[in-house]
């Protein structure tokens, strides 16, 4: 283990090594002293985790949570005492920055570890699994201790390439994957406006479609639409359609390199306060004729209707980004994929499109995360015909 992980568990040290804690934990049948900390309940412990994971967002300061899973013992009614004999060793193993509570009532306890420092995050799970559970096995019966599983997750923490949903960082976000009853029906109708909408809408450009189609396969080689893989709502990868406005086989690094840098915030800056950073490449020698068309118009985005009637995207909400667009993301970034499903429009096209910075674009996508409503979406919807028409900041 690193000095910097050793000095990270000084306080945990002094808690979990006292001479007071190894008499307790040699003889499990001792009355129970104060607990070093208070259990919280579950609402409490979500609410502390998601004001924790939005500090880490924007500090880039690591915080560790672990998790000690108690459902294969539900099958067996816990006694009162072994349910306080497990809640009385996690307190005695936090710090004072630390807490503990119930992730999941009465099933799943845990504790965030913050201000873990630069040191190994592994030596320090390490460290502290092992505490844990060579005290927990002197305090209950082996049995029991047998069914306990302790994880770890470290935030931020990477998604695999299935999303969030089905990787572990899934435990850090407790709060988007809980069902929220009281959005349901509104919900509802945001799917209800989402199908009715784009089936109308390509009922009415079922000859503007034709006419596109017809056009691209004269003007260039290649088939009518572009496929790519973006990354939609929590992390999770759909096929993306668009009418296809480049020439075939190009290289992706010139985009690569440039959403990079622009994300970054490494592109030049503005010499006039009339001009703004621009998100897309600007004459990209990869368009075609009708391409360059198409995307000062935004008709290359129509058949992302059929996105919506599938249910990989919405009408209204962020633009899904790239693989590799991720992958330069900041953690606070994420966000704007976590809690909207992306949509063909949005608060962020109708704001100035492609001629704001990349951090005011997700500030305009996470506001409209917390302001949706039907109503929101209308509104934006009926807004966004003026956007396309007027073309400003649309390459």
């Amino acid at each position: 283990m690193t000095n910097s992980a050793r000095s990270v568990l000084n306080d945990v040290d002094v808690v979990s090594e006292s001479p007071k804690l190894r008499k307790l934990s040699a003889r499990p049948r001792l009355p129970f002293a104060e607990p070093h900390h208070e259990i919280l309940d579950e609402n409490t412990f979500e609410k502390i985790l998601c004001w924790e994971r939005k500090r880490a967002e924007r500090s880039c300061r690591r915080f560790l949570l672990m998790l000690v899973n108690l459902e294969a013992l539900c099958t067996q009614k816990l006694e009162g005492r072994t349910s306080r004999e497990i809640e009385w060793v996690l307190s005695q193993s936090t710090r004072e920055t630390d807490a503990a509570g119930w992730y999941s009532h009465q099933a799943i306890l845990g504790v965030i570890f913050t201000e873990l420092g630069d040191g190994s995050v592994e030596a320090f799970a390490e460290l502290i699994r092992s505490r844990v559970s060579r005290t927990l096995e002197a305090r209950i019966a082996p049995g029991i201790f047998s069914r306990i599983h302790i994880s770890f997750h470290c935030f931020p923490s990477r998604w695999n390439a299935s999303g969030v949903g089905n990787s572990e960082a899934a435990q850090l976000y407790p709060d988007l994957f809980r069902p929220d009853r009281t959005r349901t029906l509104l919900r509802s109708m945001k799917r209800v406006m989402d199908v009715l909408g784009s089936c109308v809408a390509l009922i009415l450009c079922s000859p503007l479609l034709a006419v596109i189609s017809s056009l691209i396969k004269l003007t260039s080689k290649g088939p009518v639409f572009f496929k790519q893989e973006r990354i939609g709502f929590r992390g999770a990868p759909f096929t993306f359609l668009k009418f296809r406005s480049m020439k075939c086989g190009n290289d992706p690094t010139l985009h690569r390199e440039y959403v990079k840098r622009f994300i970054a915030g490494d592109l030049a800056v503005p010499t006039q306060k009339s001009e703004k950073a621009v998100y897309k490449l600007q004459h990209d020698p990869r368009v075609t004729r009708i391409g360059r068309i198409l995307r000062k118009t935004s008709l290359d985005e129509l058949p992302q209707l059929f996105n919506v009637l599938k249910g990989n995207m919405s009408l209204v909400g962020p633009r899904p980004p790239i693989r590799y667009e991720l992958e330069s993301y900041q953690p606070w970034h994420r966000r704007r994929v976590l809690e909207v499903k992306p949509g063909i429009t949005g608060l962020w096209q109708v704001s100035g499109r492609s001629r704001t910075t990349f951090d005011e674009m997700v500030r305009l996508d996470l506001r409209y995360a917390r302001a949706w409503s039907p109503w929101l979406d209308i509104k934006i919807l009926l807004r966004t015909p003026r956007a396309i028409f007027s073309g400003e900041g649309a390459y």
